[in-house]
């Protein structure tokens, strides 16, 4: 199993990366694979069904406009934003498309964007079907996708039968883990943190300076959004009308400057704003890095700042470290449970994030490869059963504050750990089953569709 840091961290756009990110790359696909068949001359509509979570919280996460952005030709790590409204003005006018290699096509976002609110396809809870049909309204091709959460796709049929490798394929990662235990084991055997397994991994596709410099990027995105996120006041989009508070609390933060007027859990308000500032930015449509996923994308960035800025002695060029532990983890995670909100809730998003940062504190701190694994269980085992009920389908009420109890809970993990040997009752793997487990029982109106919990508990206006 090889799931690499530059796929566990994805630089994109808010507000979600399975509802925003996931359906803009589907589109994308689905127009690369209608232009490379031989029976696509006749094509003159396209048709877009969106089914499970992505109709019930679709309008809130702007996933039909990441649909016509896709099929507009745009990915999430490459959008002109000022480009990108013209082409869906114009787009929204003329009711046409014109791709590369297909011909024109008649597509008109509010007719041809179904939002099916029936029974969610068999596959996963979040699918788009896409259809293709002739001038007389004759099928002529269609393709299932499912966005599988972290702004990952794949087709029906990837995700019915995954590609499997081969015994000469899996020999080509130095260390192969699939298993917290079995990462562990390695990391024994050869006397090896875990950033440096998964530095060695990398480095079987990628070269030592692409890879330090995609690293670089990602913390600079990451660090440039709390940046972003701590600048900007007003109103956050949508109905909710939520106003942005991180720049206000930081304010608040950086004007005390008396230390003995502080209260000692003042730190908690820093990790706090950090991460808050962040998901501000993501509620807001701006670039973001998935961490593991948009909803949770703050935790992270938040611990990271929180290190650099307030540990003693931190050292910069550990933040590496940090992300590739912090991957791995959640490399663990996706690949024996799910880190998508409409598949197990919160507790694989935000839960997941936190014990990723845990793990990469951990790590950065001096913790052994036994207290980094502690670490994150402890921060995933406490966010079991954590249900995703984003009031009115906004990545905004409990997303943003729920960020900062995320890294909140990472660093007292990782507190926790560094004070013990390693040793401890549950192992991280069987913790991942527990979450995989709840996530399979939780009832979909928790899982991202906003059909219980916060989102039908609101006040009334």
């Amino acid at each position: 199993m090889f799931l690499s840091v530059f796929e566990i961290f994805k630089i994109g756009i808010g507000p979600s990366s399975s509802h925003t990110m996931g359906p803009m790359t589907a589109a994308t696909r689905f127009l690369e694979i209608l232009s490379g068949r031989q029976d696509t001359s006749s094509a003159a509509s396209i048709k877009v069904t969106l089914h499970g979570s992505l109709a019930f919280t679709g309008k809130g996460h702007a996933t039909d406009r990441a649909v016509a952005l896709g099929l507009l030709g745009y990915t999430p790590d490459n959008i002109d934003h000022e480009k990108a409204e013209r082409d869906l003005s114009a787009l929204n006018a003329s009711h046409t498309l014109q791709p590369g290699g297909l011909p024109q096509l008649h597509f008109n976002p509010d007719d041809d964007i179904v939002f099916d609110y029936g029974p969610a396809l068999p596959g996963h809870p979040n699918g788009l079907l896409f259809e293709t049909f002739d001038g007389a309204g004759a099928l002529v091709f269609s393709e299932t996708f499912y966005s599988i959460g972290g702004g990952f796709v794949v087709t029906a049929a990837e995700h019915e039968t995954p590609p499997i490798l081969s015994i000469e394929q899996e020999k080509i990662w130095p260390y192969p883990f699939d298993t917290a235990a079995s990462m562990l084991e390695m990391a024994g055997n050869r006397g090896i943190s875990i950033a440096a397994m998964k530095r060695a991994n990398e480095l079987v596709v990628r070269s030592p300076e692409d890879l330090d410099a995609g690293l670089s990027r990602i913390w600079q995105t990451m660090n440039a959004c709390i940046g972003q996120g701590l600048a900007h006041e007003g109103e956050l989009p949508g109905s909710l009308h939520v106003k942005r508070r991180a720049r206000k609390i930081f304010e608040q933060l950086d004007a005390a400057h008396d230390l003995n007027s502080r209260q000692p859990h003042e730190i908690i308000d820093w990790l706090n704003v950090y991460a808050m500032a962040v998901n501000e930015e993501n509620a807001a449509g701006g670039v973001v890095v998935t961490a593991p996923t948009n909803g949770a994308a703050g935790v992270i960035p938040a611990v990271i700042r929180y290190y650099l800025d307030h540990c003693i002695n931190p050292e910069a060029d550990k933040v590496p470290e940090f992300l590739l532990t912090a991957a791995a983890i959640g490399g663990l995670i996706k690949h024996n449970a799910s880190i998508s909100g409409a598949e197990t809730g919160c507790q694989g998003e935000v839960g997941s994030a936190s014990a990723m940062a845990a793990a990469g504190l951990c790590a950065v701190l001096g913790g052994s490869p036994e207290k980094v694994e502690n670490a994150a269980e402890i921060a995933l085992e406490h966010h079991l059963g954590m249900t995703c009920d984003p009031v009115a389908g906004l990545v905004q009420v409990p997303c943003i504050e729920r960020n900062g109890m995320g890294a909140t809970k990472a660093v007292a993990a990782a507190s926790l750990a560094l004070r013990g040997d390693g040793t401890h009752f549950m192992p991280l793997d069987n913790c991942i089953e527990a979450m995989r487990q709840i996530g399979a029982e939780m009832s979909e109106n928790f899982r991202e569709t906003s059909l219980g919990g916060l989102a039908v508990n609101v006040p009334e206006c």
